[in-house]
């Protein structure tokens, strides 16, 4: 391999002043710089990313790091960070494994997006003492190098639980995301406070009060359709549910096309995200609905900020209902 010995040997100039001209240092005449860039040129020179980046501690790369891939969520939410750093000058890599972690404590990037439960909450902080900076995503963490974009789960979840309640629902399945996720703890938590807020008072009509039953889901259609299998095998009346992402909706629907019972008469089903594919389902999937690219671009905004000592402050993604004919109201059955 050519190094920066070779081109001075050759150009007949000190090794210094090769890296001055290779760095477009005005230290450096523009005939001697361009006489070494010609010989760098001639001898196909390649510089050395790792010692540049060693010497600049910079590397203009960013890191994402993710649980997984999967699905058009992540797809959008990667576009989004992808045009601001762009724009910035940055290029971002997407990681996921442990094994990816040591790309931190290595600089071999500037900072980092996270959200990814592999990392622990302690093995950020640590990070971030050593002066890495830092957006997540999926937790909550107190540190100036760490700045929180967070998704408003509990507002949506509030939202479609009272929805639900507000037609007259009175049996109320919620399926639920992974445990140790983040979203799904704030979804099921904001959940379970709105059936609390909304059960009648002792002296009230006792068939008044709402059944809540959980299911335990993982995030993925299989979820929804072993949640399904439960709900049409327990089914006396109509009911509701709350899927805590459209996935697992998804899924759902898979297994009651296939039974006597049909979803927004018997079955009424609302989810969360709002992926593409619940507007093509019929009928139409109720959801809770945010920009997944503005939230990446706001994470890729935030981390630009800690890199460069701007002032920062946590952020919100904010949430809005999307009524559909998936959930009817209860009277009108």
């Amino acid at each position: 391999m050519v190094s920066i010995k070779d081109i001075a040997k050759k150009a007949g100039v000190s090794i210094s002043t090769v890296s001055y001209a290779l760095n477009g240092s005005p230290k450096v005449t523009e005939e001697t710089s361009s006489k070494i860039l010609a010989v760098a040129k001639e001898l196909n020179y390649v510089p050395n990313a790792a010692a540049r980046t060693l010497k600049k501690r910079e590397t203009k790369i960013i890191g994402a790091f993710l649980t997984d891939f999967d699905g058009a969520f992540y797809g959008q939410l990667l576009q989004g960070m992808k045009e601001v750093l762009n724009k910035k000058g940055y290029d971002l890599i997407v990681c996921s494994g442990s094994q990816s972690h040591r790309l931190l404590p290595e600089r071999t990037i500037d900072g980092a997006i996270v959200l990814d439960a592999s990392f622990s909450s302690e093995e950020l902080l640590q990070y971030a003492d050593r002066g890495h900076k830092l957006v997540v995503l999926d937790r909550e963490l107190d540190h100036p190098n760490v700045n929180q974009v967070l998704l408003d789960n509990k507002a949506g979840a509030t939202l479609a639980m009272e929805y639900l309640i507000e037609e007259g629902y009175r049996k109320i399945y919620v399926v639920t995301g992974p445990q140790g996720s983040f979203d799904s703890n704030q979804r099921l938590q904001a959940a379970k406070q709105t059936i609390e807020r909304n059960q009648p008072l002792e002296s009230d009509e006792r068939d008044q009060s709402i059944e809540y039953i959980e299911i335990q889901g993982n995030f993925d259609k299989t979820g929804g359709e072993e949640a399904a299998q439960q709900i049409i095998k327990e089914y006396t009346e109509p009911v509701a549910v709350f899927c805590l992402n459209d996935e697992m909706a998804i899924g759902l629907y898979n297994v009651v096309k296939d039974s006597s019972y049909r979803i927004g008469e018997h079955i009424h089903v609302i989810g969360f995200d709002n992926m593409e594919l619940s507007q093509f389902v019929q009928p139409r999937l109720a959801t809770i609905d945010y920009s997944k690219r503005k939230w990446g671009a706001l994470a890729s905004e935030q981390l630009l900020k800690l890199i460069t000592d701007e002032p920062v402050e946590h952020e919100r993604i904010y949430v809005t209902l999307i009524k559909a004919g998936s959930v009817h109201p209860m009277q009108s059955m």
